[in-house]
């Protein structure tokens, strides 16, 4: 069967992620989480690979996608691999989330689907995105990789879409993993199957590396030598941002377009930051994994009293109710570049920027672009995603260093 078939045949049952005897662990991790999200979930590989498999179920090639412009580049990538065509939405500029008003009548009625993106936590209005699909009869698909552990509406986030997907790497902390989650329970056969005609067979190479990286990297941490570590990586050609945006290779891109949908002619731009994102799983790595998700509630209790000790300062804006389990809390900087050296200073690294918007950096020829980018440049500007549970330290370090808020557009940030 070709790859671009995937999902669109009737499912094998019985077919699991995984060798001999990871079928008890995938059950127990699956069941976990359909406890806390009230639906069924399959286990994937990555919340990439999660994402792509739930395009290719419920969108047809050609089709066009409303999605969020302040994103991770890799997501745009994989919405381009599965022969879609990313629509870029006006944002609020204080959350990054869709501005569902904004979005011109004749952009929903050309629409083949809407996804969010629920930035570091902050929820989409997947309510009104909910009621919008309904109306158009398009599938909501709902990105949670930042907000495990969130709700929006009285329910979860993740609990509104057609499908949505969530990541293992953030909130968890296995560094691999993820969720498919869909409404409708009978799609679950098909959606396993169609993992399984994707995933690649696991490389004892790549479950070595896995199982030995947190000893690495506690050693690095340990002996101060993250900058080392970081040249290293660079003088052997392994790291593959040198910016915050990944090379665009326009040429490349465009040839891979010829022979969408697919995984293998995307590759390139999919993998990057995990090259092992569609690799079957060891009982190793599963196991990991599910020691990790068992620490969950604590992780998610420290993130929300962080979030709220970064709510009230003056960088933050202006939050209603009590504080989301945000993976990361954006506050509002006049200069972000003083900023990230001052936490710098502190071993305080600030990843997670989605500097420029996904239309400034892939422009007319791969996405149509926001009828409003004001917003998406705002945010993308001016947002300094910082780790809740390091909420002290980086209080203290902007504090020292004079760090100046942004107003926002109108009006003070806060």
């Amino acid at each position: 069967m070709a790859e671009g078939e995937a999902g669109l045949r009737p499912a094998r049952r019985g077919v699991r992620l995984g060798g001999t005897g990871a079928g008890d662990r995938l059950a127990g991790l699956e069941a976990t989480m359909r406890g806390r999200l009230g639906r069924e979930c399959v286990y994937v590989p990555s919340c990439r690979f999660g994402l792509y498999v739930a395009l290719r179920h419920w969108c047809p090639p050609g089709g066009r996608v409303l999605m969020s412009p302040v994103n991770d580049d890799v997501i745009f990538f994989v919405v381009l691999a599965a022969g879609l065509r990313p629509v870029q939405a006006p944002l609020r500029p204080l959350d990054a989330s869709i501005d569902v008003d904004a979005v011109p009548e004749g952009t929903w009625g050309a629409l083949s689907a809407v996804l969010t993106t629920n930035l570091y936590g902050n929820p989409d209005d997947a309510p009104r995105l909910r009621a919008r699909c309904d109306a158009l009869g398009i599938p909501l698909f709902e990105d949670a990789a930042h907000a495990i552990g969130g709700e929006v509406g009285g329910r979860p986030v993740g609990a509104w879409g057609d499908a949505s997907v969530f990541s293992l790497s953030k909130h968890v902390g296995a560094k691999a993993g993820g969720f498919l989650s869909c409404a409708d329970a009978g799609l679950r056969d098909a959606l396993e199957k169609a993992r399984e005609d994707l995933l690649l067979p696991a490389r004892p190479t790549a479950e070595l590396a896995y199982a030995v990286r947190p000893y690495a990297e506690a050693a690095v941490r340990g002996l101060g030598l993250r900058g080392a570590a970081w040249a290293t990586l660079r003088l052997l050609g392994r790291t593959e941002r040198e910016e915050i945006r990944m090379p665009l290779r326009p040429a490349d891109l465009a040839r891979a377009g010829a022979e969408a949908p697919g995984l293998a002619a995307y590759d390139a731009w999919v993998r990057v930051d995990m090259h092992d994102y569609r690799l079957r799983a060891g009982n190793a790595r599963l196991a990991r994994v599910g020691r990790k998700l068992d620490r969950l509630d604590g992780v998610l209790a420290a993130c929300r009293e962080g979030a709220g000790l970064l709510l009230a300062t003056p960088w933050a804006r202006a939050y209603d109710g009590p504080p989301q389990p945000l993976f990361r809390v954006p506050l509002f900087v006049e200069d972000r570049d003083a900023a990230r050296e001052a936490l710098a200073r502190r071993g305080i690294v600030v990843g997670y920027l989605y500097d420029p918007p996904l239309d400034d950096y892939a422009g007319a020829e791969f996405t149509d672009v926001s009828p409003d980018p004001s917003g998406a440049r705002w945010f993308a500007r001016h947002a300094l995603p910082v780790d809740p549970l390091r909420a002290r330290e980086v209080i203290a370090a902007l504090t020292e260093a004079g760090v100046r808020p942004v107003r926002a557009r109108g009006g003070a940030c806060d």
